[in-house]
């Protein structure tokens, strides 16, 4: 099983605290660092310093580490438009020697749009950008040095285009897509996916949304083999019970909300139960959802006591 630590830098961290968590995690052994793609705080926390921007921070990062692989769960498709984000993804793998992945999503927080100025139409029409998005973005990569590609859709229109630059991975670099949408969202996976992830999800309604996955697989006739599984979790590990609850404190959750809905406990217990969503669900990639940037220690103790007996 993979491991990628996993953080939503909007609740308030600059670039230095994000520097520091990814380096903690590559000098841990972890495989991935990825953060959240979002402009506007959530819930009861200040924010400040204020959000970073996940492009400028992954190119950033890609130039301060060597090893670990860099990505977004997930960018919105209302943040950007689709050929310059295919520039900027393709410039930050170039920059890291091919260590780049890009989630995508349809984005769905209002009041982050509307705090910054940024459109934000109806569910439909938002789905609708995204797929597009997601075939000009993977075309664009495909396309053959030489050769131009062109693309006529409702929302955007490219002609002509020499799709540079190249990204360094090909035919590009991985395309995660995700969420619990019941139709749309499998079958867009399983057209051009390279990873499917179920986010903040019970085992149950995770088995649920992987079947869909397949069944969509099966339709197109795509080997389902060929979409890597992946979920990702709140996780709060301590060595013992008050250690626990010191972590679950600073990140404003109840230790038995963390049990029953992420990943909470002592190493063992920890093991136990993701072991258990390993087995009940398939997956072989885990994003590591981690609330406190300051607690590198934390990093540290997962990559210790549960990464080896899990890998």
């Amino acid at each position: 099983m993979d491991f990628r630590i996993f953080i939503e830098p909007q609740q308030g961290a600059s670039y230095h605290d994000l520097l520091q968590v990814a380096r903690t995690a590559e000098d841990a052994g972890y495989d991935a660092f990825f953060r959240s793609d979002h402009y506007l705080k959530m819930g009861e926390v200040s924010g400040e310093p204020g959000p970073t921007d996940a492009w400028l921070t992954l190119a950033g990062l890609a130039l301060q580490t060597s090893r670990i692989r860099l990505g977004t769960l997930m960018s919105p498709a209302t943040f950007r438009l689709p050929g310059p984000l295919a520039i900027s993804v393709a410039q930050v793998d170039q920059m890291s020697g091919g260590r780049v992945e890009l989630g995508m999503g349809s984005g769905w927080y209002a009041e982050e749009h509307s705090a910054y100025g940024i459109p934000f139409p109806p569910l439909a029409e938002r789905f609708d950008r995204y797929a597009e998005q997601v075939e000009i973005v993977t075309g664009l990569w495909r396309t053959q040095p030489g050769q131009r590609y062109s693309f006529v859709g409702r929302h955007y229109q490219l002609t002509d285009s020499p799709a540079l630059p190249k990204p360094v991975q090909r035919p590009h670099p991985p395309l995660l897509i995700g969420g619990l949408g019941a139709r749309r969202t499998p079958m867009l996976a399983a057209r051009f996916a390279d990873e499917f992830n179920v986010p903040f999800s019970s085992i149950e309604r995770a088995r649920t949304q992987f079947d869909r996955v397949t069944a969509a697989c099966a339709e197109i006739g795509r080997d389902p083999l060929e979409l890597r599984r992946s979920v990702a979790l709140t996780v709060t590990v301590a060595r013992d019970v008050g250690g626990l609850a010191r972590r679950a404190l600073a990140i404003g959750r109840k230790v038995e909300d963390l049990r029953t809905d992420g990943i909470a406990g002592s190493p063992a217990e920890a093991v136990d139960r993701l072991g258990s969503w390993r087995e009940r669900t398939g997956i072989d990639r885990i994003y590591l959802q981690l609330l406190d940037l300051t607690d590198l220690d934390q990093i540290e103790l997962i990559a210790a006591e549960i990464l080896p007996q899990l890998r």
